[in-house]
């Protein structure tokens, strides 16, 4: 194969796709489209979502279909793909990750790429809050749908439920969370509801990391649906690591910390590390830091992540 890289930064060629690999790509996807539901059902699933250490470490890029390809200073860091791709292949391979989180353009490619066996697979079911939007908050369901999940063999689905009591919207973006949390749990899908309370600040829309309003998010998330039997909840680690204690206690819930995008790589380590010892901790869901991390070495900094578990 071609060793020229398709990418713009020239420091990242490590990671981008070969323009082979990505005219490979295409081409299935031209000629042979199917090809991708045929993977899919060839593809080794995880034993557990927990890996065989009982931790779960997920990769999750999902962002670039809301529209949030910004990483750091730079606004279209996750638009390129064949970096992108990369990336994730590198931290997917990497010992004790077992799973990623990602919207279906994404998760095909990395099907058709071999990158996700013996991986539990998350999709990502609702994208259409685009990031700035006037209509951020109205999230409805725009990817994965449940009996899609169910089909492809995937473990779950995961959905964002921004929660703004100011914005006439969330209604309905809970009933729709509640009645995605049925049919996944019908079809003995896990669901993973990722929920925020927020609010409009200055004509954009703001999550609440206090200890107080990540506590409130637990207890309507948890509520939702017919039953939570295969509900886990994706929460941040509050502005105040040393509530998350009396956080978690609102909920007996499986919880997933989610990474979103970090300044401080050693703060952030060193959350997550006091909030795993939490009895609900199930493991990590973490995208941008771990892709894209200020060392710029994937390797190196899922490596670290891991060893958090």
């Amino acid at each position: 194969m071609s060793e020229n890289c398709l990418q713009v930064r020239s420091e990242n060629a490590e990671y981008a796709l070969t323009q082979e690999q990505v005219r490979d790509l295409v081409t299935v996807r031209v000629r042979n489209p199917e090809a991708i539901t045929e993977a899919a059902a060839r593809r080794s699933r995880a034993k557990s979502v927990l890996g065989d250490a009982g931790r779960a470490m997920i990769i999750a890029a999902d962002h670039p279909a809301r529209g949030a390809n910004k990483v750091g200073s730079d606004p279209t860091a996750m638009a390129d793909r064949a970096e992108l791709l990369g990336r994730m292949q590198t931290a997917l391979a990497r010992p004790g990750v077992t799973g990623v989180l990602a919207t279906a353009d994404i998760l095909e490619d990395l099907l058709l790429l071999g990158a996700l066996e013996g991986k539990s697979v998350f999709a990502s079911m609702n994208r259409a809050g685009l990031a700035g939007s006037c209509f951020e908050i109205d999230d409805r369901f725009t990817g994965y749908t449940p009996a899609a999940i169910d089909r492809l063999g995937f473990e779950g689905g995961k959905m964002l439920t921004r929660i703004a009591l100011d914005d006439p919207a969330t209604p309905s973006i809970l009933e729709n969370t509640a009645q995605a949390v049925d049919a996944l749990a019908e079809r003995g899908r896990i669901a993973m509801v990722e929920p925020f309370l927020s609010r409009w600040e200055s004509g954009k829309i703001r999550n609440d990391l206090s200890a107080e309003a990540i506590t409130t998010s637990i207890t309507i998330a948890s509520g939702l649906g017919a039953t939570s039997a295969y509900t886990w909840l994706k929460l941040p680690v509050a502005d105040d690591v040393t509530a998350m204690a009396r956080v978690l206690a609102s909920s007996t819930l499986p919880v997933l910390l989610l990474g979103g995008e970090v300044s401080d790589a050693d703060a952030a380590f060193a959350a997550w590390q006091h909030t795993l010892a939490l009895p609900t901790v199930q493991g990590l869901v973490i995208g941008r830091s771990l892709l894209y991390p200020a060392g710029g070495d994937v390797a190196t900094a899922v490596d670290r992540a891991v060893s958090l578990l």
